[in-house]
């Protein structure tokens, strides 16, 4: 139970590794644009509020989930007619995962619009 507890978080480490940096290279591509742009892209904000400088924040929630694939090689000695023989099958189960992240983007006012100026980093898992 315990090596499969291991390999089922290396296997989740991997994959967020592998997603590392994606969040904000995406985010820091609105930066500059219109607010409009990721409301097309991901719809309604989940949270919007004024902060002290005058510019808004927008916050999006995006839950993630899905599949890890863990493989399970076994080894067994069988007996047939031409003697001992050593069989090996892999059987694969999957680990079932889930992650909510919250996204934000800065804008400044200009006119009847939002332009975007910054965005807050998702955590780690998130990227």
């Amino acid at each position: 139970m315990i090596r499969l507890r291991s390999k089922t978080l290396f296997g989740l480490a991997a994959v967020l590794v592998s997603l590392a940096g994606c969040a904000s290279q995406i985010m820091q591509g609105y930066v500059g644009k219109s607010i409009t742009e990721p409301m097309l892209d991901y719809g309604k904000p989940t949270g919007v509020f004024d902060l002290p400088d005058g510019t808004r924040a927008f916050q999006w929630n995006i839950t993630e989930s899905g599949v890890i694939p863990i493989t399970n090689p076994t080894t067994s000695n069988i007996y047939g007619s031409g003697g001992w023989a050593t069989v090996t099958s892999t059987s694969t189960s999957y680990q079932p995962y889930s992650q909510e992240c919250v996204y934000t983007l800065v804008a400044k006012p200009g006119g009847e619009d939002w332009t975007v100026t910054g965005f807050r980093k998702p955590r780690l898992a998130c990227e």
